[in-house]
């Protein structure tokens, strides 16, 4: 596992072809974190990818905003998604904003606009 990037309490780690983020995930990291994200998709280029969100202890948009912008590097590298794991609060922002549905079908969320 290699960490790609950890301060203020949330940690971006990447294992295989999985890309983890846990911690409090807030505005003040939130960007960075989205960047070396990106960064690691463009690099790697792995056959699918999983994003797994399920450590994130607070619920927020800002959240939600991280998992939009890798998916928009996936669908940039033709990346395939095979897996997107959020927390339970998370799961329960996504279905309020209308995200659900996106979420729960990466192959969707793909050949979506996001």
């Amino acid at each position: 596992m290699s960490t790609l990037f950890a301060r203020a309490g949330a940690e971006l780690s990447a294992f295989n072809d999985t890309l983890s983020v846990g911690g409090d995930l807030d505005m003040a990291v939130a960007a960075e974190i989205a960047a070396a994200g990106r960064r690691w998709l463009a690099a790697q280029r792995p056959a699918a990818v999983t994003f797994d969100l399920s450590a994130v202890d607070k619920a927020n948009s800002v959240a939600l905003s991280v998992l939009l912008e890798w998916l928009r590097g996936c669908r940039e590298h033709a990346i395939p998604l095979s897996y997107i794991a959020l927390s339970p609060a998370l799961e329960r922002l996504a279905r309020l904003s209308g995200l659900d549905a996106l979420i729960s079908d990466p192959a969707a969320a793909l050949s979506t606009s996001v």
